[in-house]
């Protein structure tokens, strides 16, 4: 039985086969998580990763694109167990099956220290710990801010150093929960409510000491970097001296306890009234001072103003004042007789360049000029008369009509009007046009002879 017409077949190309696998594949998975060890790994210059994850029956290739290889906690080596959400797919040009690595963590114990130090490592790159960037203390804060749990024994140590150092400053409680599943999202938003409200001079993250698990939430990387784009100095306070934190490392000042931190924050009591009690002496020696210098400089005005009565002063004003109006008058009158002068010399200028007699001129010189051009029409009119008389007796001389003056005439022919000179050029019984000195006459040629 023959086969189906080649023309009507559905056939394949490779890359269109390996097309629809790729979106067959993408279509069937979900994000997956999967679980196995890395392998050959690669590392070429645009940034990505390249390897094989495999366990004791099989393996896959796998690809991590930079932008998210950006976000990894930790460095990927050779060897290491991880745990990866990817993306099942079809690399098109090899038909090689493979996963996309949207997210990869280490697997097993260690996994916190290494994303720890890999996070520590990637914002210590970005300069997020950089000194010159964080900000000042205020020297003397009127609302400090706490974020810290409500019922936890950081809050009491920092109220109870706040009153014995400094009294006078006012406390806000930003509560949050500082551990467990819920404690990075309370803490993102209590610094988000203390730096929205912007009430504080200066806030405390603190909790007491605790295990590495404990401790977890303050080592979150959004926090890390809500903490470092305050606009509030933060002081941060996480745990015991020994323990540090990403939020330590972020943070605007690092203070060893919650204690700590308070004393950190505030100006000491004692030595704030000691400082007092210096300002208020030298104020009041200042004092002292300026009224003494005050008092003399009174009794120099006394004897300045005794010395310089103002009636007298008054007179020397006024004599003054005359001799400026004298001064003045004498001003005016030199400026008119100067205006004066100037004036006279322009009206003699002016009187020389009077227009009247520039006009009389110019009126004489016109009339030279129309009797010149009535000479100069008259001789020109009589020259071209006696030309025009000429060239007319030369016309009269040669015109055919003064030959008709005297008994000659022009014969024409009636039909065409042509001119006949002739006898050959009319036919006998043709009607003629004769042309006389005065007149015309119409004719019939009867008879036509030849010759001179």
């Amino acid at each position: 039985m023959p086969g189906p017409d080649p023309s009507q077949r559905d056939i394949y190309t490779i890359g269109r086969l390996n097309s629809e696998l790729r979106h067959v594949l993408e279509g069937s998975f979900p994000l997956i998580w999967v679980q196995g060890e890395i392998s050959n790994l690669s590392t070429p210059r645009s940034g990505h990763l390249y390897f094989s994850l495999k366990d004791g029956q099989a393996q896959i290739r796998c690809a991590l694109f930079r932008n998210r290889r950006n976000l990894l906690r930790f460095v990927p080596r050779d060897g290491e167990q991880v745990l990866a959400r990817a993306r099942v797919t079809l690399y098109e040009p090899r038909g090689d099956c493979q996963l996309v690595i949207e997210h990869m963590e280490p697997a097993g114990a260690g996994s916190l220290r290494a994303a720890f130090e890999a996070l520590k490592a990637r914002l210590q790159a970005e300069g997020l710990f950089d000194t010159a960037r964080k900000r000042p203390l205020p020297a003397w804060p009127q609302r400090i801010g706490v974020i810290t749990s409500p019922s936890g024994a950081a809050l009491r140590d920092i109220l109870h150093v706040l009153k014995r150092r400094y009294p006078v400053a006012e406390v806000i409680l930003y509560p949050s929960a500082v551990q467990g599943a819920d404690a990075v999202t309370e803490l993102r938003q209590a610094l988000a409510i203390a730096l929205a409200r912007a009430e504080v001079d200066v806030l405390i993250l603190a909790r007491g000491g605790g295990a590495e698990e404990d401790l977890a939430a303050f080592n979150d990387e959004g926090l890390a970097r809500d903490i470092a784009a305050a606009e509030i100095p933060i002081v941060s306070a996480v745990g015991h001296e020994t323990d540090f934190t990403i939020a330590d490392f972020v943070a605007d000042r690092r203070a060893p306890t919650p204690s700590a931190a308070a004393e950190l924050v505030t100006p000491d009591g004692q030595v704030l009234r000691a400082q007092c009690e210096r300002l208020a002496q030298r104020l009041k020696q200042a004092m002292h001072r300026n009224l003494r210098e005050t008092q003399k400089r009174l009794r120099l005005l006394e004897e300045r103003l005794s010395r310089n009565h103002p009636g007298t002063r008054l007179q020397q004003q006024q004599q003054r004042l005359d001799e400026l109006q004298w001064r003045l008058q004498g001003a005016m009158q030199r400026h008119l007789q100067r205006q004066h002068e100037r004036l006279q010399q322009r009206a003699g200028r002016l009187r020389a360049l009077n227009p009247g007699r520039a006009l009389s001129r110019l009126h004489e010189h016109l009339a030279s000029l129309r009797r010149r051009l009535h000479t100069g029409l008259r001789h020109h009119l009589d020259a071209r008369s006696q030309r025009l008389a000429a060239l007319a007796r030369q016309l009269q001389a040669v015109s055919p009509l003064a030959t008709l003056e005297r008994g000659y005439s022009i014969v024409l022919r009636a039909a065409d009007g042509r001119l006949v000179t002739d006898a050959n050029q009319v036919a006998k019984g043709e009607e003629l046009e004769v042309r006389l000195a005065r007149g015309r006459l119409r004719a019939r040629v009867t008879e036509r002879m030849e010759g001179k």
